[in-house]
């Protein structure tokens, strides 16, 4: 038995790309094991209520289908608190409807005016009209880890050296370099998306399975099987072959 599962990456917004990863998942061998959405399901992308209306549906149907909490909609979730809040943990200290965060964006799919000569205060208020109260307790209903025999899936990572359950939840979604940088096995292998590349990479000790959707370019997903990952495309499975000096 070889734990199979699947990993779908951040989607940003990109309907058409999560339809057609979903698509490859189905035309693979192990189409119906299970699939674990890594987060960052909305912002930059065109349509994130439409991605988030398809992972609705699913779930509707009884798929077999697991959804984590990205930093992105812990994001959204804080505007809707707090709407001219600083992020603390953005590089550039920014606000959700800022370029970068991509939060105009998001809002735009639910047909909120997002004019930037709106103040913050008033586009907040014409949001929590406009996004469906299904969206909302979906989005605060998400957890921030699922646990397999061989896998552990974050949205962004772990604190090296640090048991589970003594991880700071914030850096489930928010950490980058102090995880990214750590050669060591984390018992677990540990599948993330957060930090973009160009397509998904085997590290070893962890599968980045953020190809950029969040720049436009497509969703690959990731097939498990074990410690091994797989690459699912148009030509059906590649192997994700560890990059080298990495400790396995």
């Amino acid at each position: 038995m070889n734990n199979e599962i699947f990993a779908i990456g951040d989607i940003h917004g990109q309907l058409g790309f999560l339809e057609q990863a979903l698509e490859f998942i189905a035309q693979d061998a192990c189409a119906g094991a299970p699939i674990v959405f890594l987060g960052d399901y909305v912002d930059r992308g065109p349509d994130s209520r439409g991605v988030i209306d398809l992972l609705l549906q699913g779930q509707a149907e009884g798929r077999n289908w697991h959804f984590l909490l990205g930093n992105h909609e812990d994001f959204f979730l804080r505007f809707l608190r707090a709407p001219s809040e600083i992020n603390p943990h953005t590089r550039h200290k920014i606000t959700w409807l800022a370029d970068a965060a991509g939060g105009r964006a998001t809002l735009a799919s639910y047909g909120v005016d997002v004019d930037p000569r709106r103040s913050h205060e008033d586009i907040c208020a014409d949001a929590h009209e406009a996004v469906p109260q299904a969206h909302l307790e979906f989005l605060r209903g998400l957890p921030r880890r699922y646990q397999t025999r061989d896998h552990l899936f974050v949205h962004a990572g772990i604190r090296p050296g640090i048991a589970l359950e003594d991880q700071n939840p914030e850096d489930l979604i928010w950490i980058r370099q102090e995880f990214l940088q750590d050669r060591r096995d984390h018992g677990p292998l540990v599948v993330h998306g957060h930090t973009p590349v160009d397509l998904p990479e085997h590290h070893g000790n962890r599968v980045n399975c953020d190809g950029g959707a969040g720049f436009g370019r497509p969703i690959h997903p990731v097939l498990l099987l074990g410690r091994d990952a797989f690459l699912l495309g148009r030509f059906g499975r590649s192997r994700l072959q560890p990059l080298p000096g990495v400790v396995l």
